[in-house]
């Protein structure tokens, strides 16, 4: 393809293309049931148990079971047919919100009815957010992927613009089981779109993963990867101090503001419309911009309005200082988002995509409840000051860790790795593997070969191995015996379908350092006994 055809590509929308279209209309539409929810939600325990740590409670059990969940649901995004898993996953958050809706409806909810429900409905979400994330490359065309992210946070924004007003509406009318109810019913499009969709068959014919084995490799795969740690690291910084936002805009309306529930559904409302106003303009500041400078900007600019909103007493006045919040946010968390899907392979994305899911809920939710202390201790203008204050400290001690954008084509699979030879009549496909590699360097190149096996290192591990080691022969300084452990010859197979073209360039320049007529020896060995 050429460059001319590849960027006609990239500058067309991905709301062109039907599937992406119709999955993204019916999510905006699911997404504003679960802002009308939250609405619903947070109002009612004003209501039932009106403390700062209550209130806060309730964004931890939404967000505590993504901590515990989120590498069993990725592992699993990468096994099974993610479309399946997600329409169970939604089918569940139905039940959970129709169930909710009854419960309020006939005054048996407490606190504690409450919060658990909330955590189901967590549980949910956990289920949900690494396959729905992982098939967002499955959508659109690579040089689309950029785009169709972005978009899919202007949808979440989108949402969080028109959710919180109807869910402030309906709670000040109609009490907050209609706001659960019409969430409930939000699910149903999503569902009707999922059913009806048949993605294309990806014609892997490698022996499947198992759960217990499939987290080991997404971990392992994410502990040698430095640039999506780095991701890891900014998001974490971030949002444990940004959710200071969300434990304590429930209060701000009620004790701060003395609004109702209208008056929080507008809070929230103006923070989606500041979003969604950004989120159309960062794929063009994106072009111009760094993400590292949208990400430090966008975080000094938030921790700003954060000690203007402790200041603020009249809701017109708020809703002023909301619209930077909600631009802020949504350049900080689409950057740190788009940085994510692109620094890592497509064949551990949902694995992965978890654990970023685990590191942004895991902060959001200690988060919440450490400002629900704080608040409870000092108040709610003590608690956003030092949350500002943590955002700028956190910032400036992230600066020598810069987000790095990878080349697409760099993580896709090389498949150069030629099929092992076998003799045995049959393999156990359950026995651990070894595999040895001989090079013979010359003593002039043996410093820069030994700088270059420590990125061939990672790139062994990340693919599979779970142990290697390189040895050098006394007898003769020049020979080198590298040598890594793979948990099964299965798991040997699928590394033969992981090996990137930025792995296969780190083995090309360790070959060009070898020297002798014939090229390293390698060989495999199954362990027979322990």
């Amino acid at each position: 393809m050429s460059n001319e055809e590849e960027e006609a590509i990239a500058n067309q929308s991905p709301l062109a293309n039907p599937v992406f279209r119709a999955i993204w209309i019916a999510s905006v539409a699911s997404n504003i049931g679960t802002w009308v929810q939250d609405v619903g939600t947070a109002w009612l325990m004003t209501t039932l148990a009106p403390s700062p740590i209550m209130v806060a409670l309730v964004q931890a059990a939404a967000t505590a079971p993504m901590f515990v969940l989120a590498l069993p649901a990725g592992a699993l995004a990468d096994i099974v047919d993610r479309r399946k898993l997600i329409l169970l996953a939604q089918l569940w958050m139905l039940l959970a919100a129709a169930s909710l809706a009854v419960l309020t409806f006939t005054e048996n909810v407490t606190p504690f009815v409450l919060l658990a429900i909330t955590f189901a409905l967590g549980i949910g979400f956990a289920l949900n957010s690494p396959a729905w994330q992982a098939i967002v490359p499955d959508l659109v065309p690579s040089q689309q992927l950029d785009s169709a992210v972005t978009l899919t946070g202007v949808g979440i924004n989108v949402a969080r613009a028109i959710g919180p007003a109807i869910g402030g509406v309906l709670v000040a009318r109609a009490g907050p089981e209609a706001a659960f109810l019409f969430n409930s019913v939000s699910y149903v499009g999503v569902l009707f779109v999922l059913y009806r969709w048949q993605p294309v068959p990806t014609g892997d014919q490698t022996p499947k993963e198992s759960i217990g084995g499939a987290i080991a490799i997404g971990v392992r795969y994410v502990n040698h990867n430095p640039i999506f740690q780095i991701v890891l690291l900014r998001t974490l910084a971030f949002i444990f101090f940004g959710s200071a936002l969300w434990a304590h805009l429930p209060l701000i309306a009620k004790e701060q503001l003395g609004t109702e529930a209208g008056g929080y559904g507008l809070l929230l409302g103006t923070i989606g419309i500041g979003a969604v106003g950004t989120a159309f303009l960062l794929p063009r500041l994106r072009k111009r911009v760094s993400s590292n400078s949208i990400v430090t900007g966008s975080t000094v600019g938030l921790a700003a309005a954060f000690v203007a909103m402790g200041f603020i007493a009249s809701l017109p006045s708020m809703c002023l200082a909301l619209l930077p919040v909600g631009a802020f946010w949504v350049a900080n968390l689409s950057s740190l988002n788009v940085s994510a899907q692109t620094t890592i392979a497509q064949w551990v994305k949902a694995r992965a995509l978890a654990v970023y899911l685990l590191v942004f809920f895991g902060g959001m939710s200690s988060g919440a409840i450490f400002w629900g202390v704080i608040a409870s201790q000092l108040g709610i203008q003590y608690s956003l000051v030092l949350a500002a204050s943590g955002m700028i400290v956190t910032t400036i001690a992230t600066l020598p860790f810069p987000l790095t954008k990878v080349e697409k084509q760099g993580l896709l699979p090389s498949l150069h790795w030629p099929v092992p030879y076998v003799a045995l009549s049959t393999v156990d496909h359950s026995s651990p593997v070894i595999v040895t590699i001989e090079y013979q360097v010359a003593g002039e190149d043996q410093e820069g070969f030994l700088q270059l096996m420590k990125k061939l290192r990672r790139s062994r591990l990340r693919t599979g191995a779970y142990r290697w080691f390189l040895s050098q022969d006394v007898a003769d300084h020049e020979r080198w015996i590298e040598t890594f452990f793979v948990a099964s010859w299965s798991e040997h197979e699928r590394q033969h379908h992981r090996v990137s073209h930025e792995d296969a360039l780190i083995q090309s320049q360790i070959a060009a350092l070898h020297f002798g007529d014939d090229p390293p020896v390698v060989s495999h060995k199954i362990v027979r006994y322990s």
